[in-house]
């Protein structure tokens, strides 16, 4: 199996782990625990680890623990472009860039979701174009950073997800440091502007 198709394994398996838990997620954790080998060597070990986790945990708990984290905790955020542009209109223009590059790979998102939602870009990175959705993680890998350390200060079972994905994650591409990013945290619109959207009203695996 070629690197290629190793990594297109390892973003198929986030997009689903990183998704809001459902029944069909749980049913999923032994067909991805049986292809484990099929991964990139370094992702193995913490993709089993949540593996783990999500096989014998019940899923109204799963589901109670995404919820507090990714709805509740705004250094959780599984939106890529907030790391960078925060509640502001530069973020807009991130959403258009994420958008235009699935476009151009022949790849549609539904209207319910947006596109820099984490399991959307892996989704695209899996069965779209696996080297525009590296380059997309690559330019917010000091996001990605910043989601894996709060995961592990939350000692959230999603920390393993992050981890196992970083490995393959692009480093060196220009942007700021996430050590920058934590230092000065996400930016906020200038007064007499309207933020684009705010990280409360995006409602991460919220169900009704």
């Amino acid at each position: 199996m070629s690197a290629t198709d190793r990594t297109r394994r390892l973003l198929a398996a986030g997009s689903v782990l990183l998704a809001y838990p459902d029944q069909a997620t749980l049913d999923r954790v032994p067909l991805v625990r049986d292809h484990l080998a099929d991964l990139p060597a370094a992702s193995r070990d913490p993709l089993a680890a949540a593996l783990d986790w999500l096989g014998g945990v019940r899923l109204i708990e799963a589901q109670e623990h995404y919820v507090e984290i990714f709805d509740r905790r705004r250094k959780a955020c599984l939106y890529l472009s907030y790391f960078l542009n925060g509640d502001t209109r530069a973020r807009g223009m991130a959403l258009v860039g994420f958008k235009q590059a699935y476009q151009e790979a022949g790849f549609t998102i539904g209207d319910g979701e947006l596109p820099d939602f984490l399991p959307v870009v892996l989704e695209f990175g899996a069965i779209g174009d696996v080297d525009v959705a590296l380059a997309l993680l690559g330019r917010h890998r000091a996001g990605l950073e910043l989601l894996h350390h709060a995961l592990a200060e939350f000692t959230s079972p999603y920390a393993d997800v992050v981890a196992a994905l970083l490995p393959v994650v692009p480093t060196g591409i220009e942007g700021p440091t996430a050590e920058a990013l934590a230092a000065s945290g996400p930016p906020t619109e200038m007064v007499g502007l309207t933020p684009f959207i705010p990280v409360e009203s995006l409602r991460v695996g919220a169900r009704t």
